[in-house]
């Protein structure tokens, strides 16, 4: 079902009218769908429905002016725009709306999204790049509203990048850097500081992408009077309007419904972006969504019986009926005849979509059965596990959660027997997990050969007279040597640029690479992480610097919502290596000393989260990252740049292990983990407790996510038989987060002698100055203190109390 007609030379009317003829053939399938999904939702067959009800008609225009190469960043109204390019068929619309965990049948998430959220495969099952210039490109999907925004900022500058950087190999990624990058929002979420932050920054980079409004007038229930001011977005953004002195926004007005005019529109807008690189806002009004919002309720409770019929009289599909009648196209016959025969198609794909969903769980529902009835038959409790057996085989569409859930609950009525029957229940549940689990959970860090905890470590090198030199200098250098090794990487960020960012690790820099390369941007921390996911998609390898980590708040949401699921949310079929860089722990005040890594930890898992003690570690880390594909954060330490470490021979060839301890003071007493800037600490105590007789092994995690694969952490407390874990983050925060890995996943619990205790900083924000940061977060003394109490604890005598 594709919409764009296969025609050469001069268009004749016979092709003109196949061409229209099909586009209303996908917008009334799309509609069927969408009206045949809502029931399916309040039937109980899906759990959730959201359609692009409503939207047909503009959408078909779009995807006529959409080329293989461009990308979209739309949001989940744009099904008939996937369906017009061949990219979703009835069948897969309908998978996606039962959660199908085969990929085969839902292309877009595998089960893993709610319908309506739409990708292609940038990957081959190998986790390879496809050519991307040969296929029409949709990043994935996310529900948040407005979150699709910063991506496309992103997707778009790399045409940019690929058009006026020479020496980038962009064969598979870019010809010529003519790619558009379409996004779609809906009138409200432009209300959302997304929207808005991603026009400013789009207008002031002047890179081809091409926004669509699909306005309604309403955001859910809510009217665009209590949205947008003076209720017309065209108005309050005819500012944005270029001018021959000022560049800016090509700004257009469309009907939703005026189909002639939307075909126009669309082609001229696509032509302008891919030609001159520049933004473009196409306003479409007078869309209407004929089921409402979503499956969660009805319009009809907000909005008036004028305003219903409005949206029934200008429903774009019947007025491109009427369009098509008017003109001739078509007779009323023919058009009769082809609606009749498109819900017999989608009712026929609906159909198919769930045999195929339901045929799999059938099969291990009848095994589950026969399995429960050998069980019972062997069992003196046989009346209770033939009352679960009836129950799931009663279920005529089975889930696998009954399957399962019914098979464990058998188990508890035998736990005291020991029969095959039982044995074989056991095996069969086990071997179910591992085959079911993984369609939903694999895939949330790369499993490929060449995944980044896969890297090997290469240390350091060193000349016999190494000199020591300011941290920054290793990481500017290093930086020079990855610049001048990879011409895809770029660097960018608040004061990356012209100064090398704040504490000058960048140094001179972008004079060097040329501020593609090495650039500023304004402040806007959820639009700079955009960039580098919309470029990281497509093929480049960005670097996108938050100058603080107290700041990477502001765009901590499309980090967690975006970047961190991005393989997951597509099983494997989409990938965005982009390395966030920031600084932070210890400096002086609320806003500059952040280290909220508990905050970081729970909400990107996806991401390798890294924290390295000093520069040189830092630079391992970019070394190691850029071997491999995958997401990260870097957080270097605030107050470490201008201490001196020796500087290395082999720069950009060092690297440091991911998901790697790293042991830096032996010891037999007790076993001491720490990070980042509070290792220094942890290492000052360390050499004064000696003085006392208490010799503490100090471990430095380096890697957050992921934490110790090999387990060595735990080899150090059956040693020592103690532990204490300090950091600077709140109490319960990161602290918490080791010590459970420790205790729960290593074991170590077996073998302690006293109790596993935390140091952590006070459950406020440091305050400012030196007093205020020895007061707010661990000191040497506290450190010592802590460790001396442990001791006490364990030996009185030899240790008696300090205070």
């Amino acid at each position: 079902m594709q919409s764009k007609p296969k025609t050469n030379g001069t268009l004749t009317f016979d092709d003109f009218r196949t061409a229209v003829l099909n586009d209303y053939k996908v917008a009334v399938t799309s509609r069927e769908c969408s009206l045949l999904g809502r029931r399916e939702v309040l039937t109980g067959k899906a759990k959730f429905g959201i359609f692009g009800d409503g939207k047909e008609v503009p959408q078909l225009a779009w995807a006529r002016a959409f080329k293989k190469g461009d990308w979209r960043s739309g949001y989940y109204r744009d099904q008939t725009f996937m369906m017009a390019l061949g990219l979703l068929s009835i069948e897969q619309f309908f998978a996606g709306l039962y959660a199908h965990t085969d990929l085969n049948a839902d292309p877009m998430s595998a089960g893993r999204q709610m319908g309506g959220h739409f990708s292609t495969h940038s990957l081959d099952p190998k986790g390879n790049w496809k050519d991307l210039t040969r296929q029409e490109n949709s990043s994935s999907d996310i529900s948040p509203t407005a979150a699709q925004m910063p991506r496309l900022l992103g997707l778009a500058q790399a045409s940019k990048v690929f058009r006026n950087q020479e020496d980038i190999d962009s064969r598979g990624f870019s010809v010529d850097g003519n790619e558009v990058a379409w996004g779609t929002i809906g009138n409200a979420s432009t209300s959302e500081g997304h929207f808005w932050e991603t026009i400013n920054a789009a207008g002031v980079l002047q890179v081809p992408m091409v926004v669509s409004i699909w306005d309604d007038e309403y955001g859910i229930s809510v009217h665009a009077r209590h949205q947008t001011t003076k209720e017309d977005l065209s108005e309050i953004l005819s500012g944005f309007q270029r001018t021959e002195e000022k560049a800016g926004y090509e700004m257009i007005q469309v009907r939703g419904w005026d189909y002639p005019e939307l075909m126009d529109t669309f082609a001229r807008a696509g032509e302008l972006a891919r030609t001159e690189h520049i933004p473009i806002i196409i306003h479409v009004t007078e869309v209407t969504q004929p089921q409402g919002h979503s499956t969660s309720g009805s319009h009809e409770r907000y909005k008036s019986p004028e305003r219903l019929e409005w949206e029934a009289n200008h429903d774009c599909n019947v007025k491109m009926r009427q369009w098509i009648l008017d003109s001739n196209i078509a007779t009323e016959e023919e058009l009769t005849e082809l609606d009749q025969a498109i819900k017999k198609e989608v009712r026929e794909g609906k159909k198919k979509a769930w045999n195929a969903f339901i045929a799999p769980q059938k099969v291990e529902q009848q095994e589950a059965v026969t399995l429960l009835k050998n069980l019972a038959d062997s069992s003196p409790n046989r009346v209770f596990i033939d009352k679960i057996r009836e129950e799931l085989e009663q279920e005529k569409e089975p889930l696998r959660r009954d399957i399962l859930s019914r098979t464990r609950k058998a188990l508890r009525f035998v736990t005291t027997e020991n029969s095959p029957e039982k044995r074989q229940l056991q095996d069969w549940i086990n071997n179910y997990f591992e085959l079911i689990q993984p369609k939903y959970s694999s895939e949330l860090y790369s499993e490929a050969e060449n995944r980044a905890t896969s890297i090997s470590e290469v240390l350091p090198s060193y000349d016999q007279d190494a000199e020591d030199v300011d941290g920054r200098l290793i990481l500017r250098d290093n930086f020079d040597h990855l610049l001048n090794h990879y011409p895809e990487l770029l660097v960018f960020g608040e004061d990356s640029g012209k100064i090398g960012d704040v504490n000058q690790g960048l140094e001179g820099l972008q004079d060097k690479y040329g501020e593609l390369r090495v650039s500023d941007t304004g402040i806007r921390e959820a639009t700079i992480v955009g960039q580098g996911i919309g470029m990281a998609m497509r093929g480049l390898r960005p670097i996108a610097e938050i100058q603080y980590l107290d700041y990477i708040l502001y765009g901590l949401q499309i980090l967690s919502d975006d970047l961190a699921t991005v393989r997951y949310r597509t099983m494997g079929t989409q990938k965005a290596p982009l390395i966030v860089r920031t600084r932070g722990h210890r400096l002086e005040g609320i806003w500059h000393s952040g280290s909220h890594m508990g905050a970081v930890l729970h909400l990107l898992r996806g991401m390798y989260i890294l924290v390295p003690r000093d520069m040189t570690k830092a630079a391992g880390f970019y070394n190691t990252l850029l071997q491999t594909d995958e997401p990260a954060l870097v957080v270097e330490c605030l107050n470490g740049y201008r201490l001196k470490e020796k500087l290395p021979n082999n720069l950009g060839e060092f690297r440091t292990p991911i998901g790697v301890v790293e042991t830096v003071r032996e010891g037999s007493d007790i076993t001491l983990v720490s990070y980042g800037s509070t290792l220094r600490i942890v290492m000052d105590a360390a050499k004064e407790l000696q003085q006392l007789g208490i010799d503490a092994e100090v471990i430095d995690v380096q890697s957050l996510l992921p934490l110790d694969l090999p387990g060595d952490i735990v080899k150090s407390v059956a040693k020592t038989n103690r532990l204490l874990v300090v950091d600077e983050d709140v109490p319960g925060g990161a602290s918490a987060y080791i010590l459970q890995h420790i205790l729960e996943k290593q074991n170590a619990y077996q073998h302690l002698d006293s109790a596993p205790q935390t140091l952590s900083a006070q459950p406020h924000r440091p305050a400012y100055g030196t007093d205020g940061d020895y007061f707010s977060k661990p000191s040497t003394e506290d450190v010592f203190e802590k460790v001396y109490a442990i001791m006490n604890e364990a030996n009185p005598t030899d240790f008696p109390p300090l205070r």
